[in-house]
């Protein structure tokens, strides 16, 4: 098989007979598939070996994104079913259903039977990308009219003024059914929070999607008590206080993949808002490639965490991906030979092989009494979920003056900040220099959709107007979102991380010592080399990857 796609390959002009050689060479070596090879080596895209793939095959390809859905045929799906076997009813022709799935699907004939059974015709496939298929799916088969035709029944069924309707025991039951379609709803746009909260007349629903809030189908205010309490029995809280803040945690399974929800409930004027943060543990394995470093901030921030000991602070406000940074870092550094344990409030995401402790403040059990304990449990490596405190501050200090790798996050603006912020909390600047080994400003920028965005052509004088610099050595290519089905017709789908990376030096030291301002550490720090975060948001700007409007409302 892997042949007759390279014929297609060459025939089409992707690849050359001596690439397919060398990579043949390399594969015989590695004892890996030849097209995996070309994939890897950057000579072809995947996309175009599904495609190639499929044509070798005799199929039909399909642009997945960009094709045209008959609603007849979408109707004779339901989503569950079309998530379960992952295809998408394309259109009837001839009385055959015509359905896109990837080519291993394609092939195999349980689908097929079952297709034809719950469908009532002939099915026949032709194939596409595994990964935008599933994202058609979640944008063809959307919920809002079936939340409205369960708040429908809800509401003549009078569940809203029985408390103790989210108890109920089925799973048919419109509330709890409901609220199990407002989650998946939300985890299949790839939310990464979820906020209901009461008004006056309703209950307005918002989702955040890539760091933006998006509106969603209102609520009846009468169902408001049902809703809310149905919440807070899944997370396992107290339905009956209702004039104390509360916090939980939930656990729920979609498409395969068990999702954990941060929940917490405050009270408001209107009734109890509740705020979900979906935590998927996807993002506590990824690389530190995938979170956007430049190479030079990688390389810079590699220096840093390769050392045995030290302080390592990641800084941003509330929702930048510091605790994601963490993470992949600590995957970096992770080896059997080295104990991790880390502190958090609360353990967002569970690792296998790291020792992870959850601060329980009214059991006594703070950031600093978790850390006194854990330096008598031989770790190499602590992770502080976050240093709120003079005295996890010190601790942090001399775990790191002592032999330790500590990694932590501060709330400061950007990187340079982090000196200032640690001197108010009361460390002595002669301790921050001996222990700090590198501090990291970090935001989250949209990513532009590559399906749709646009370039365009901008003057000097209009580039000079935001500030843009061209990054040394590169011819800019700048981009404008557009907006199609496949990113929700926002013009981005997904995020990006811009970083400055700052390490400690024996001059910033000095700086530090003598006390001098922040600005003053930051202007030495540009001058040896650091990147800062506007300049970062600028190179992935003519790199095509975000627009420039979205740099500036990320960056001051």
């Amino acid at each position: 098989m892997s042949s007759s796609v390279a014929d297609v390959l060459m025939a089409e002009g992707l690849i050359t007979r001596d690439q397919f050689a060398a990579a043949e060479a390399t594969a015989g070596a590695l004892g890996t598939p030849v097209l995996t090879v070309l994939v890897q080596q950057g000579a072809v895209a995947k996309k175009d070996v599904v495609r190639c793939t499929v044509r070798a095959a005799g199929l039909e390809y399909v642009e997945v994104m960009d094709a045209t859905i008959d609603p007849e045929a979408a109707a004779l799906l339901t989503g569950d079913q079309a998530r379960k076997y992952e295809v998408i009813p394309l259109h009837i022709e001839n009385g055959v259903l015509v359905v896109v799935s990837d080519p291993q699907t394609a092939m195999n004939w349980q689908v097929r039977d079952d297709l034809q059974a719950i469908t009532h015709r002939p099915v026949r496939f032709a194939c596409g990308l595994k990964a935008e298929i599933q994202a058609r799916i979640n944008l063809l088969y959307r919920a809002e009219a079936e939340l409205g035709e369960l708040v429908r029944d809800m509401l003549d069924e009078d569940q809203a003024i029985d408390i103790m309707a989210p108890v109920a025991s089925t799973s048919d039951a419109p509330l709890v059914r409901y609220v199990n379609l407002l989650l998946k709803q939300a985890i299949s746009d790839n939310a990464s929070d979820i906020h209901v909260e009461p008004s006056e007349n309703n209950i307005r629903i918002r989702f955040r999607i890539d760091g933006v809030l998006k509106e969603m189908a209102p609520a009846p205010k009468e169902i408001q008590s049902a809703v809310i309490s149905r919440l807070k029995i899944m997370a396992d809280m107290d339905i009956a206080e209702r004039r104390q803040p509360q916090d939980g945690r939930l656990s729920v399974v979609s498409a395969g993949r068990k999702i954990d929800l941060r929940v917490s409930c405050i009270p408001t004027v209107w009734g109890e808002k509740i705020v979900m943060r979906i935590l998927d543990n996807t993002a506590a394995t990824m690389a530190l490639s995938d979170l956007g470093f430049s190479p030079n901030n990688l390389a810079r921030w590699r220096r840093a965490y390769e050392r045995p000991y030290g302080m390592l602070v990641v800084s941003g406000p509330t929702g930048s991906g510091k605790s994601t940074s963490l993470y992949a870092t600590l995957h970096a550094v992770s080896r059997p030979e080295v104990n991790i344990v880390t502190v958090e409030d609360p353990v967002e995401y569970r690792i296998p092989g790291i020792n992870q402790v959850q601060t329980h403040a009214k059991a006594g059990l703070t950031f600093a009494a978790a850390l006194r304990s854990i330096l008598r449990a031989d770790p190499d490596i602590i992770l502080i979920g976050e240093i709120r405190d003079h005295e996890t501050a010190q601790i942090a200090i001399e775990s790191a003056l002592t032999g330790h790798l500590v990694l932590t996050t501060l709330h400061t603006n950007d990187a340079p900040s982090v000196v200032t912020r640690l001197t108010e909390m009361g460390i002595e600047p002669f301790l921050i220099t001996s222990a700090l080994e590198c501090a990291t400003g970090q935001r989250l920028a949209r990513r532009l959709c590559i399906n749709c965005r646009r370039q365009v052509e901008k003057s000097p004088a209009e580039l000079g107007v935001v500030g843009f610099e061209n990054p040394p050595g590169m011819v800019a290519t700048i981009y404008e979102p557009v907006g199609c089905t496949s990113c929700a017709h926002t013009g981005y789908r997904g995020r990006l991380a811009m970083h400055e990376v700052m390490n400690m030096s024996e001059e910033i030291s000095g700086l530090v010592v003598r006390g001098a301002p922040s600005e003053d550490v930051r202007r030495l720090a540009i001058e040896q080399g650091m990147r800062t975060l506007r300049q970062d948001g600028w190179l992935k700007v003519a790199q095509g990857l975000t627009s420039i409007a979205e740099v500036l409302r990320v960056v001051a």
